[in-house]
């Protein structure tokens, strides 16, 4: 039905305001006489002053230490904010003491108004130890414990009983939502960087240490690094995909070749919170981010497409570079957007999709357009005549058939996952996506099959 509908708050979280005297002292807080004044204001009217969901969770537990990064899910009805406790501590004994603010800083904590930058805090002891919510309608705050054997969340629940509700508590919604945290992952990447070095003369000689690239969406000397991406993905070794949060390294005082990807089971279930390091040779000479975004730039098609794309009162936003572990490769992929510079409030609008795997780099309107560029499209190559690769033209031919077949299968998983995107069926599309990422492994393997 159009027009106004009047509503009555009937949540439990508010500060009672119907009495003369606290709505004086609310005025005097707020410079607000209108508070005195109103007549709207009578003996139920409540006041929610800590608005802020991250800021609501520090006042009922100043003992955690809080991610940056608090996120909204509907659970059991209601629209909850999750945001992820930490215990930490400075006194661990034998373990490098790292600051907080340096750790977990990168592109994203730089630019976003969202995430709350961490503070300035020595840590050498960090533990997700508590997922604490917030509702969005009352501000209620609830604490749930997540390890149940942190020591320092066991004492803590001794000083303040009855803070910390049990594992046992969370529903099964709200299990379902809880994933990895951002600034927990960014620690630990921080610390692998240099400890993954077994041997002792290289770790204290500094070699093959590792660090984050810088993110190549942003531009300048001052681009920050690259943040750590959500992703549904199957790394190699894992019999379905899931849920996790990846990062890229490359060589540290090096070029800019990749040297390791990392990611960090990030679905509530047996794997929650293991990590799989995916380290290459040395020997070898794998194109990291900035590099991967200097070909696409160097492509002569794709730079006159961008700049005519920046002409017109527009300008080109380009979005995540994701890197994605396929088919013994890796594969990046980028989209790029178009939003018009007289409207710096309009939306971006998807305008082209860029993907990089080996030499190959697709540059099309849809993602399925730039990976049959990659990939050779579905029409397959001409049998070869030449004998010398030890390769029949049965073989051949096969191969042309597999790789048809598994492109055929990856445009069909991506109109899938596209057609779930849109109605929010969000199950549907993660199958979709694990679909998608199996056939481009099925096609990169038909693919090498052919040379």
């Amino acid at each position: 039905a159009n027009g106004q509908k009047n509503v009555t708050y009937s949540g439990k979280g508010g500060v009672p305001m119907g009495s003369l005297f606290a709505r004086l002292v609310f005025a005097i807080k707020y410079q607000e006489q209108r508070i005195v004044l109103s007549n709207l204001i009578n003996s139920g009217s409540k006041i929610l002053f800590e608005r802020n969901p991250r800021e609501r969770v520090a006042k009922v537990a100043p003992w955690l230490t809080l991610d940056g990064d608090p996120y909204p899910a509907l659970v059991d009805g209601r629209i909850q904010w999750i945001i992820d406790g930490y215990t930490t501590s400075n006194g661990y004994p034998y373990s490098r003491k790292t600051t907080l603010s340096s750790a977990t800083s990168d592109a994203l904590t730089a630019r976003s108004n969202s995430i709350t930058a961490q503070s300035n805090a020595s840590v050498n002891y960090i533990r997700n130890s508590v997922k604490a919510t917030v509702d969005a309608y009352d501000g209620t705050v609830s604490l749930y414990q997540w390890d149940t054997k942190d020591p320092v969340l066991a004492t803590w629940s001794k000083a303040f009983p009855n803070t910390v509700k049990p594992k046992s508590a969370i529903s099964a919604d709200l299990l379902a939502h809880i994933r990895y945290p951002e600034d927990m992952f960014r620690v630990q990447r921080d610390i692998l960087s240099a400890y993954h070095v077994k041997s002792a003369s290289a770790f204290y000689g500094g070699q093959d240490f590792w660090r984050v690239p810088r993110d190549p969406s942003t531009f300048g000397g001052n681009a920050g690094n690259q943040p750590p991406y959500y992703l549904t993905l199957q790394m190699p070794g894992e019999k379905k995909a899931s849920f996790q949060l990846t990062t890229p390294f490359v060589p540290r005082g090096g070029r800019e070749n990749l040297s390791a990807f990392a990611a960090v089971n990030s679905d509530a279930g047996p794997d929650y919170g293991k990590i799989t390091v995916l380290q290459l040779p040395r020997s070898t000479n794998i194109a990291g981010p900035s590099q991967v975004a200097s070909n696409f730039e160097a492509k002569p098609d794709v730079a006159n497409s961008l700049s005519l794309l920046r002409q017109g009162g527009s300008d080109v936003v380009l979005g995540n570079l994701l890197t994605l572990p396929v088919g013994g490769g890796l594969l990046y992929v980028q989209p790029v957007y178009v939003r018009a510079t007289s409207n710096s409030a309009a939306y971006p609008l998807l305008q082209k999709v860029l993907v990089s795997f080996g030499d190959q780099i697709g540059f099309d309107d849809t993602l399925k357009g730039a990976l049959d560029q990659v990939f050779g499209g579905n029409s397959g190559t001409s049998t070869s005549t030449s004998t010398s690769s030890g390769a029949t033209p049965g073989s051949a031919a096969s191969a042309s058939g597999d790789l048809a077949a598994a492109l055929a299968s990856a445009k069909q998983a991506f109109a899938d996952g596209e057609a779930a995107r849109i109605k929010g069926d969000w199950a549907a599309y993660g199958k979709a996506q694990a679909r998608l990422k199996s056939a481009i492994a099925s096609a990169v393997a038909a693919e090498s099959r052919k040379k």
